[in-house]
């Protein structure tokens, strides 16, 4: 084989249709390295694999993208913790949608440089050999490996397929998970974020898309939480887990229902503690919505202040609007009593279960109290709600 040819076709002299499959294999083994290993396993601690899976995880995480597990797992815990905030490494909201959705690997590099943040939120990442004098101390080695493999492969063409290796994740992750998703998508449950789920059927990039169930329950290694949600990832990991490779720690409780439970227990407590994103998103669409229709009824003409995002911001109380179009709907809230009334007991709500450090019986209280009066309201909406959340119960307890 002369240099021409070699320079042209590489080893293989593959067709097309195999470069193809090769760059699909190949880019989703990177976007599994990052969802099941990064993320749900050292992140979240949600999986746990056999050694074997995750030093090609992390071998294959090194070098398709030159991310070191630390930096990586520090980032994104900062990310939980510090949600929205001016510490937040990559919040749209702080940082603007543009600079996350075209900027977010700049965002990344930048987050890098806080060592001390790295240091504190990367605990418990391996530290082995490998990882301090290769992984960590040679992260440029593994990209430049990587090209020097597909140019062996394919030629000129590989050197291409390097190039779109290298913004696979920089895109899809830093810039469309992290961005997008808090921006643009469908909420499941009302989080005390502005996390969303981009699509119901995640598997172009792993499961990640559906980021708002994630920042819902972040230690469940299943991002699927609805019967129309397809999650990729937790495919994967059912089958390693089959195999004996994975071993599943963490999923998101399911919730059960008691019908006609007169007074809330601990077991309510403990149901209501555990999904209370889930129970204020219900409280918006079976308390919220139905008040607001009523209120359409009785003034049409007015409703148009109560659209898009204002209509959708009841769901938080405003949280995330600016203040002018927070006031607009303050103000179209107080000139009707019944739905001013249904808005604040949400508020009440939502305190009480946001006080998750109090003791068990005093929160049993409020919750008891909480739905007394709530039931006493004249509101049929709202009392069904209280009637209901009584008797919520994890599965299984």
């Amino acid at each position: 084989m002369d240099w021409l040819s070699f320079a042209a076709n590489g080893l293989t002299g593959a067709p097309f249709w195999l470069v193809v499959l090769y760059f699909i294999l190949v880019t989703q083994l990177t976007i599994f390295s990052v969802t099941l290993y990064l993320h749900r396993s050292q992140s979240h601690r949600g999986v746990d694999f056999h050694p074997a899976v995750a030093h090609l995880f992390r071998f294959w995480a090194w070098l398709t993208t030159a991310m070191v597990t630390r930096e990586w797992v520090a980032i994104h815990r900062k990310h939980h913790a510090k949600c929205e905030t001016k510490d937040d490494p990559h919040s749209p909201q702080i940082h603007g949608i543009k600079k996350v959705l075209f900027h977010g690997v700049v965002l990344y590099q930048q987050a890098c440089k806080d060592r001390e943040s790295i240091e504190q939120y990367g605990a418990g990442t391996p530290d082995d050999w490998v990882e301090r004098h290769v992984y960590a101390a040679l992260p440029a080695l593994g990209p430049t490996l990587m090209a020097i493999a597909n140019m062996t492969l394919f030629g000129v063409v590989g050197l291409a397929l390097w190039a779109i290796q290298m913004l696979w994740i920089p895109v899809l992750a830093a810039g469309v998970v992290n961005g997008l998703g808090h921006w643009w998508g469908y909420r499941n449950f009302e989080t005390r974020d502005t996390s969303t789920n981009l699509t119901p059927w995640a598997f172009f990039i792993g499961g990640e898309e559906l980021h708002n169930n994630h920042h819902a329950y972040p230690s469940s290694s299943k991002f699927s939480l609805r019967r129309h949600e397809f999650d990729i990832g937790w495919l994967v990991i059912r089958v390693l887990a089959a195999c004996g490779l994975a071993k599943v720690i963490r999923t998101a409780p399911a919730l059960a229902e008691r019908p006609n439970m007169p007074v809330p227990d601990m077991d309510t407590v403990r149901a209501l503690l555990t999904h209370r994103f889930k129970v204020m998103s219900d409280y918006f669409h079976g308390v919220i919505v139905p008040t607001v229709r009523i209120e359409a009824g009785r003034a049409e003409g007015r409703m148009e202040l109560l659209r898009g995002k204002l209509k959708r911001a009841l769901a938080n109380d405003g949280r995330w609007l600016d203040e002018r179009s927070r006031e607009r709907m303050r103000l179209w809230v107080s000139e009707r009593p019944a739905l001013a009334r249904v808005m604040d007991y949400q508020r009440s709500l939502s305190a009480t279960l946001e006080r998750s450090g109090r003791n068990g019986e005093a929160l049993a209280e409020s919750i008891r109290a909480w739905c007394d009066e709530a039931e006493k309201s004249g509101i049929a909406a709202l009392e069904t709600f209280a009637r209901r959340i009584r008797g919520y119960q994890l599965l299984g307890a």
